[in-house]
Order: C-alpha cells, then structure tokens, then sequence
C-alpha cells in the first residue's frame, strides 16, 4: 500500500477540512469526439467538480444503462482507445495539477494492455484511481493490489444488495472512497430517494473511515443536494451524458454542471 497522499486523499481531506460535500461526475472519454470530450473535461473543475470519473470506452459494457452505453458507442466510433484516454487525461493535467481522475471500466482493456504497463501508464497520464465494474475482490490480485502498490486507489462499489457478511470483502483493499450505488441494476435507471440512502450509507460508515459518495439516479441540483446531505457526496453521470448525446455545446453541458455542483455544494 502506498503511502503517498494521492489527488483524491488530499481532495477528501480538503472538502472535509471546509466542511463541504464532494460532487463527482462522470464522463465518458472521447464522447461525442476527442476534442469536445477535452473541451468539457477540462471545464468541468471550473463548474464546480471535485472529482472526474473518465469512462473507458468499452465493446461489452454490460452494467451499463442505455446512455452510457450509447455514450461508449459514440466514443469508440469516432476512434476512442484505451490510449487515447490515457491521452486526454494528459492533455487534461497539462493545465491542472490537482482535480483527481478516477478511470471507469471494465477490465479487458486493461488486461489486453497488459496490467504492469497499463499501470505505468495510467499513473504517468495523471490518472489517480480505479473503478472497475466487473472485477469482484475476489480477483484483487489480477489488479487491485498491483493499482495500490503503484499508488493508484482502487474504488469499489457497494450496492443495496451488499450486505453485511459482504461487506467487509467489498472494503477489504479499498482506499480513495466508495461508491455506493443506490439503486440496484443499472446506471442511469431510477430517481434516487435521499431517504432510502441515509441508513445505507450509515451502515458502511459503521464499518469504514473511507469517504461514501452516492450514485445512479441523480438528475437535478435538488436531487445533488439530497443526496450530498445523506452522504460525503453525490456523483452524476447519466444526466450529464445525456446533455451530450443531445448534441449541447460544451458551455451549456458546463452551465447544467454547476447548477449540480451548486445543489451538492448547498447541502
């Protein structure tokens, strides 16, 4: 386990010292192109974001809802790789030096590339952490312990159905924060009710230090502020990458974001 602060231990440590709820997105790299794709990454810590999840581009994306199955379609038409997501987090830190990148996905990507290079790679484009859908802790040698040893956190999700004989496994090898999925199935589903959410995100409190931001099924500023109440911090992807699929220019995809960050940032 590395013992360096990364970006996101010293983002967590900082929101906490002020006081103040995480807000999280997500964005799948390349989409709709490379350019537009840099265009709003690179907006995104001015409209309030404290952390960027960067999806990874994926053929199967099976735990996936429609939009960010389409959104991972349209990147990798328009010639989006693994490479060229590690490209566009570069580009990225070219300009900023502290807002984390977490890389979302799947693990084939990272297996073809082959772990220990992938690994190098990532850390020296600048990315801080892993979350990697179908990759259980019961396969925490295959990446998650390589990932800590090279100082990247590995983030895990925990869902309605991790109880609490599981639990412990989910958060054994976790460090950066967790992701707790408040609904079941997949993304970009339901609405999230803030009641359902609160005694959940108690539970895992009671058996972890690590920060829990929620996701799936956040859609407006107030639903942000709900859910930023009952917990470290909301993320939203879905809604996000719907402004996209639409066609929105990055200025107005960045005006909805602030109004999200704005509605975490109040609770």
């Amino acid at each position: 386990m590395s013992t360096d602060m990364t970006r996101i231990d010293a983002k967590f440590a900082d929101l906490a010292a002020k006081g103040q709820k995480a807000f999280v997105t997500y964005v799948m790299a390349g989409d709709p192109d490379f350019d537009t794709s840099l265009e709003i990454v690179r907006g995104l810590p001015a409209a309030g974001v404290d952390v960027i999840e960067l999806g990874l581009p994926f053929t199967d994306p099976m735990a996936d809802g429609a939009t960010i199955q389409l959104a991972g379609q349209r990147a990798l038409e328009g010639g989006m790789t693994l490479q060229r997501t590690l490209d566009l987090a570069r580009a990225f830190r070219e300009n900023d030096d502290t807002t984390p990148i977490v890389l979302m996905g799947y693990y084939n990507p990272i297996y073809s590339r082959g772990v220990d290079k992938f690994l190098v790679d990532a850390k020296d484009a600048g990315i801080d952490g892993l979350i990697v859908v179908d990759l259980p802790p019961e396969e925490d040698a295959e990446l998650c312990i390589p990932a800590q040893k090279a100082g990247l956190n590995f983030i895990r999700l925990a869902t309605p159905t991790t109880d609490d004989k599981r639990l412990p496994t989910v958060l054994q090898n976790t460090s950066g924060f967790v992701y707790y999925v408040s609904i079941t199935g997949i993304t970009g589903a339901a609405n999230a009710v803030a009641t359902d959410v609160g005694p959940e995100v108690a539970r895992i409190k009671s058996q972890t230090d690590l920060p829990i931001i929620v996701g799936f099924g956040i859609k407006t500023p107030e639903g942000a502020a709900d859910i930023a109440r009952v917990a470290d911090g909301a993320v939203v992807g879905s809604a996000i990458v719907e402004k996209i699929a639409q066609g929105q220019s990055p200025a107005d995809v960045l005006a909805f974001v602030k109004s999200l960050a704005d509605g975490a940032h109040s609770a």
